[in-house]
């Protein structure tokens, strides 16, 4: 089955790419890799939440939210490596969690994005990965990621 076959077994389309907050592109390929910029849970051109994780954003929102960024990071790869199916593999997952200081579940936030791009890609949306605390992301958004994609 291939990519867009699972996403819609999933419910889900590719939505448009996001479109830069600032200075920058949303995907860049350089030979055989494709590094997405960072990856906020923005549907149809609004950030879906803001806040907090731990404190306006509970646990479990903030990993439906990480879903969305996956998606919208898939989207970038996907526009410039000619499609979903061109994706060999995730290399590399980062997840920034902007949490109140007590918060310390920043691996479980990230899973949504790291499960989704599983569900999508099986075998080859497995992939090396770090979550990060932070003070406050762009907007006040409460999740971002980015991803490296080796693609065909």
């Amino acid at each position: 089955m291939s990519p867009e076959e699972k996403l819609a077994e999933l419910g889900l389309t590719l939505p448009e790419v996001v479109t830069p907050l600032a200075s920058y592109v949303p995907a860049l390929r350089t030979g055989d890799h494709v590094y997405t910029s960072g990856q906020i849970p923005m549907v149809d051109g609004k950030l879906v939440a803001t806040g907090k994780v731990g404190a306006e954003v509970s646990a479990e929102e903030a990993r439906e939210l990480a879903r969305i960024c996956a998606l919208n990071a898939l989207a970038a790869v996907a526009s410039v490596a000619g499609g979903l199916s061109n994706i060999v593999r995730i290399v590399k997952v980062v997840g920034f969690v902007a949490s109140d200081p007590g918060f310390t579940g920043h691996p479980q936030v990230v899973n949504g994005a790291s499960d989704l791009l599983g569900e999508v890609l099986g075998e080859a949306g497995k992939h090396a990965r770090s979550a990060v605390g932070v003070a406050a992301l762009p907007l006040d958004a409460p999740v971002e990621v980015e991803l490296i994609a080796e693609v065909r």
